[in-house]
């Protein structure tokens, strides 16, 4: 029941999310617990024979993993000139208050008061210059290059870098639409939109959860379900060694 318990929560936060730019749906993951063996199958009988199955009496289950499963998430035209969405493999890199990096999906930006390219929540995209106040347009090219239109010229303000990880499902979450490298995810390893493998990015659409809500509800509905079975066989064994001891009188 404490399993089921944990499936619903974490189907329920996908639900939660299904609006979130970028967001990347969990899948819980189980094992089942050790197995008690009052009789070993392979064993003696006494006689020559060799016990061809044994007993084992299971204890239940246990959660091992809620990995996020990085599906490419549909596309939304916003038509906004600081929307940018990757499609494909890929992360943006942004610099967090302390200096470190955080990798993000979510490529809703904005222009921050010093005329950095940042987050929603004020994050600067590493390794993006300023952007003058006499920009008039912004043109960002499928391979990550990035020009401005000013009334005098058009100039090139540089390269938006991603980065990618061997094992993505190792990144630590913490929230806002951010991760974290982990040892099991591996180091980062940078690199330009349109090669190596990399996604391209597509300016003025933002990529959606890759949530799909109706597979999330009959996901629900079974979680549900088990968790109703769960509650009923235990209600029925107790019946059972209540009946047990009722007989003794």
């Amino acid at each position: 029941m404490q399993a089921q318990q944990l499936n619903l929560n974490v189907i329920s936060n996908n639900i939660a999310n299904v609006n979130t730019t970028g967001y990347k749906k969990n899948k819980i993951e189980f094992q089942d617990l050790l197995y008690q063996n009052p009789r070993q199958s392979g064993g003696q009988t006494g006689a020559g024979n060799v016990i061809p199955t044994g007993v084992e009496m299971g204890n239940g289950t246990k959660v091992v993993s809620t990995a996020k499963i990085y599906t490419q998430g549909q596309l939304t035209q916003t038509s906004e000139k600081l929307d940018v969405a990757i499609d494909g493999v890929g992360f943006f890199e942004v610099e967090r208050p302390d200096g470190s990096l955080a990798y993000t999906r979510d490529g809703a930006f904005k222009v921050g008061p010093e005329g950095q390219l940042t987050t929603s929540d004020g994050l600067t995209l590493a390794g993006f210059p300023a952007i003058d106040a006499n920009v008039t347009n912004i043109f960002i090219s499928p391979n990550g290059e990035v020009s401005a239109e000013t009334p005098d010229e058009t100039q090139n303000l540089g390269q938006i870098q991603l980065s990618r990880f061997a094992n993505p499902s190792g990144l630590k979450s913490i929230g806002g639409n951010l991760y974290l490298q982990t040892e099991a995810s591996g180091q980062a390893q940078p690199g330009q939109a349109g090669q190596d493998g990399f996604g391209v990015l597509q300016q003025g659409y933002l990529e959606m959860s890759n949530v799909n809500v109706v597979e999330e509800m009959v996901n629900m509905i079974i979680a549900q379900r088990a968790y109703e079975v769960n509650s009923k066989s235990i209600q029925t064994s107790d019946d059972m060694l209540s009946r047990v001891n009722q007989l003794k009188r």
